[in-house]
């Protein structure tokens, strides 16, 4: 079975989950048959590889924007199913890793239009992450911690997908575009009401109407 499918699982798939199986051609002869096996197994060596360099980001940027660890949990492994069953050829591992990322925007788009439900405050664990290390690098202490962490509640979901990608994955804006749908005019506009949201939000100020959905 591949490899990804055991790693998976180690999301914090439920125990007693369905595996999950890919069906696989017949070869015609043993020496296809050993080529066929020797290239899957290469092939899922090398997505191993780029899931353990790259769940920890996906993990991070879905949890950030949607504020839930556990529905993150679920969006990342999915997102990392759907491009082992995709196709297609990647020019090098940035290429794979900006499609895995625009994998998670779609079902960050399709998650917020299926869900309707208030945010759930970041734990501990979360404040100490990433989001920490992006906002906070010059006032580590836990107040600050818990400031951003009301700022960042405060904001809308789609602020906090467009901060976290160009703060956090240092992003530009035609790369936000290209993972988002958005266009690149409307990713600069709407970025910058997301900091000046933002930013009103740590300062105390109300957070702004008409914030992006």
């Amino acid at each position: 079975m591949p490899v990804i499918f055991a790693l998976a699982r180690a999301v914090e798939e439920p125990p007693g989950a369905p595996r999950l199986e890919v069906p696989t051609e017949r070869a015609s002869s043993s020496r296809d048959q050993a080529t066929a096996a020797g290239a899957q197994a290469a092939a899922d060596l090398a997505f191993t590889r780029f899931y353990d360099a790259t769940k920890g980001p996906v993990r991070s940027y879905l949890a950030a924007a949607t504020r839930d660890p556990g529905v993150a949990d679920d969006l990342t492994q999915e997102a990392f199913l759907r491009l082992y069953s995709v196709k297609k050829a990647f020019d090098g591992e940035e290429h794979r890793r900006r499609y895995l990322f625009r994998i998670a925007s779609n079902l960050l788009v399709d998650h917020w239009r299926a869900a309707h439900r208030a945010a759930l405050p970041l734990s501990d664990e979360m404040l100490a992450g990433p989001l920490e290390a992006a906002f906070t690098a010059a006032s580590p202490d836990l107040d600050a911690r818990r400031d951003l962490s009301r700022a960042w509640g405060r904001i809308p979901p789609r602020d906090r997908q467009l901060v976290w990608l160009a703060h956090v994955e240092q992003l530009d804006h035609r790369e936000i575009a290209d993972l988002t749908g958005l266009r690149r005019a409307s990713v600069r506009v709407l970025l910058f009401r997301a900091r000046r949201r933002l930013a009103a939000a740590l300062t105390g100020g109300a957070a702004l109407e008409g914030g992006s959905k």
